[in-house]
């Protein structure tokens, strides 16, 4: 059977750059075993499978595969996925507005899109969950160690190592500035032997800390998976969503909405752009979004 795909860079406006998807259209009648099989084969951060929600609200059912494992929710496969129903349903240069319901294994996410001639496309989801710290002791040495950086750097002002989620958990490591950044080393022996499982599986490296390559980017980041089958992502929209939490916690931000760039993959050659927006009242951010471009790279089918 042929089943239609296509492959998006989603986070970017460019092609070859952000973090690269695989969207598979047709993914009714796969077991769990062949989208596994089919995740490993493309080798991408993730693969989505699109099925049928069994509500008739929702757009579609969309499956989440790593090629370790899969997930419950992730952002840069919900932007990208939004964006790919729609170009598929109205065309790549239609200008629309739209809203639609995918149904993940969080729950239902409500996204928007934006379709406009001649530029990118653009979707933003609100988080299915507020991000929650998962308290947990943590050993900094050991995580410096597992960066290949000095216990010194780990940490600014008042944020330090902690363990947040928003449907997918992230040890979140924040370090002292870029120059840190682009020359740490992730050591996955290391981590593992470092750091906590949490929800059975062992807690992924996110790691951040103010400014960007970028002048408008507020933060910059890396993320490391190895669990996940994972080197390093470079783009990760679930991190950001968790990233949400560690902000507000730290930098206790005034009521009122914060719109935050945070900018991914450039050590890799693919840079990223994650739009996070935040309100907060009564002290407590009571809404959240993650946003951000997408353009198609390729079409194809599987033949299975």
């Amino acid at each position: 059977m042929a089943r239609s795909y296509s492959v998006y860079d989603v986070f970017t406006d460019r092609k070859l750059a952000g973090n690269p998807l695989a969207v598979i259209f047709d993914g009714e009648d796969l077991s769990d075993e062949a989208m596994q099989s089919i995740a490993r084969e493309t080798n991408l951060s993730e693969t989505v499978f699109v099925q049928k929600s069994a509500n008739p609200a929702y757009s579609a059912r969309i499956r989440i595969f790593t090629p370790g494992r899969e997930l419950p929710f992730a952002g840069h496969p919900t932007v990208g996925t939004a964006i790919a129903l729609a170009e598929r349903t109205h065309g790549s240069d239609a200008t629309l507005d739209l809203v639609c319901v995918l149904e993940e294994n969080v729950g239902p996410v409500r996204c928007a899109v934006r379709l406009r001639e001649g530029v990118a496309s653009f979707a933003e989801f609100d988080l299915p969950r507020k991000s929650q710290q998962i308290a947990m002791p943590l050993e900094k040495l050991g995580i410096a160690n597992a960066l290949s950086l000095k216990v010194t750097e780990i940490g600014f002002e008042n944020h330090v190592p902690s363990i947040w989620s928003a449907g997918v958990p992230f040890l979140l490591v924040p370090i002292h500035d870029i120059g840190a950044a682009q020359r740490m080393e992730f050591d996955p022996q290391l981590w593992e032997k470092t750091v906590p499982f949490v929800d059975g599986a062992l807690a992924s490296a996110y790691i951040y800390c103010r400014g960007g390559v970028n002048h408008s980017a507020k933060f910059h980041a890396r993320m490391f998976a190895s669990g996940m089958g994972i080197v390093e992502d470079p783009a990760t929209g679930s991190a950001a969503a968790a990233l949400s939490g560690a902000i507000h916690h730290f930098d206790r931000l005034p009521d009122g909405h914060h719109p935050i760039t945070i900018e991914q993959g450039v050590e890799m050659g693919r840079p990223s752009i994650i739009h996070l927006h935040m309100d907060v009242e009564a002290g407590a951010i009571s809404n959240a979004r993650i946003g951000g471009q997408a353009v198609r790279l390729a079409t194809g089918s599987l033949d299975l």
